[in-house]
């Protein structure tokens, strides 16, 4: 058979397409924060990951600018070689102190962070252990430990005593790391990082955590899950983000120890072999950072606006799965359903995400609600009101 066979098969999307249904790659006219413009009209943006809002903030904007016009469009090279400016550096630094760690390091993404400090770290005869509803850039950098002849161990969605059971099986002194996710991005669940914490340190395990979801949204000053639970990122081995979210701009980072991040630096391909970030994204990462940490009442109006909007369709009749952070799932139950869903949000004035398998078991499709701590009273009443409406017409509510 033909190797593009498979391509000239693959006729779902079209067909979802055709019928005016699809929810993924729509196209985004006008930015202006929470509304947005979509199909030639004003949408409420509750789909997005610009949680603090700042993508849009005049000092971000100017950041990047005044980056790109001091250091180009582009560093034009990687980080190992030529890529290297002092923002990267500033920035480097600037994240380490606010997270009270030695040290952190800039990747060009998120998905590379997971990717380059995963299969770093993990070689062959070690062991990975990774929940269930992990970032599909830790599976994937799963399947790179495994095809290098690591160990890779999942066990189901925040299930300490699956991971403890797994644990007991290797023995103590055979290197181990764990892997979670602090905010679970479908389901909005937070990791329950005391008692992981607690199992690392009785089995000799290092703990990675994935604050891309929780960094800007979680604890003291959105300091993250750590914070969110008392205890400081030090507690944690290594701290990994993005700043696609909360920062408002492009990149990852992981953040720890000093001699283990520079390990990484020399050691990760994906590291030394892709181009660095851009400075204009740095530049934003910047003045992001600087504005979270000195308006620490973003991160309380977010969890505001989270109650309110989980007390109101809670109200209305709709499940949810139970969660504290700004990710809300809404339960509909099945693929074509949660697309129409998702259609009638859209004709009502309201972008959200649709979610279906295998990105959720069958039978928890969903549309996600990401929320934004910019929203005005208006903006939170037109999402209610349209879940309202067309959760009566689909007989999901009363």
């Amino acid at each position: 058979m033909d190797l593009f066979e498979k391509c000239y098969q693959f006729v779902r999307a079209n067909e979802v397409i055709a019928a005016g249904l699809l929810p993924y790659f729509q196209t985004i006219e006008e930015n202006h924060g929470p509304m947005v413009k979509m199909e030639g009209k004003e949408v409420v943006m509750a789909g997005s990951n610009d949680y603090l809002g700042l993508s849009q903030h005049p000092e971000v904007i100017a950041a990047a600018i005044e980056a790109i016009k001091a250091f180009g469009s582009s560093c034009s090279g990687s980080r190992f070689l030529n890529g290297t400016s002092i923002l990267h550096t500033k920035l480097e630094e600037e994240l380490a102190d606010f997270l009270g760690v030695e040290a952190c390091l800039a990747f060009t993404t998120g998905f590379l962070t997971n990717q380059g400090v995963i299969a770093t770290l993990v070689e062959r005869g070690e062991h990975l252990f990774s929940d269930a509803e992990n970032h599909a850039s830790i599976v994937a950098a799963s399947w790179i430990v495994r095809a290098r002849g690591g160990n890779v161990h999942r066990y189901p969605t925040n299930d300490m005593v699956a991971l403890e059971a797994g644990l007991k099986k290797i023995p103590r002194d055979a290197p181990k790391l764990i892997v979670t996710d602090g905010v679970f991005s479908m389901s909005g669940r937070i990791v329950d990082l005391p008692a992981l914490v607690s199992l690392a340190k009785t089995y000799g395990a290092r703990v990675m955590i994935d604050e891309a979801h929780a960094a800007g949204v979680l604890g003291e000053g959105g300091r993250g899950t750590p914070s969110h639970f008392g205890l400081k990122n030090a507690d944690v081995d290594l701290t990994m983000g993005t700043f696609s979210k909360s920062f408002a701009s492009l990149g990852g980072f992981i953040a720890g120890e000093r001699r283990v991040v520079d390990y990484i630096k020399f050691n990760s391909q994906a590291f030394r072999f892709s181009a660095s970030i851009t400075p204009g994204s740095v530049g934003a990462v910047r003045a992001a950072l600087k504005i979270i940490r000195r308006e620490p009442e973003r991160v309380a109006r977010l969890a505001q606006i989270t109650l309110k909007m989980r007390q109101g369709l809670e109200s209305q009749g709709f499940k949810l799965i139970k969660s504290t952070t700004p990710i809300l799932p809404v339960i509909i139950g099945d693929d074509m359903g949660t697309f129409r869903f998702w259609r009638r949000l859209m004709d009502e004035g309201v972008f959200a995400n649709a979610v279906i398998s295998p990105g959720v078991p069958p039978g928890m499709q969903l549309i996600r609600l990401s929320l934004i701590a910019t929203y005005k009273e208006e903006h939170m009443d037109k999402i209610l009101e349209a879940f309202r409406k067309v959760g009566k017409e689909f007989g999901l509510i009363g």
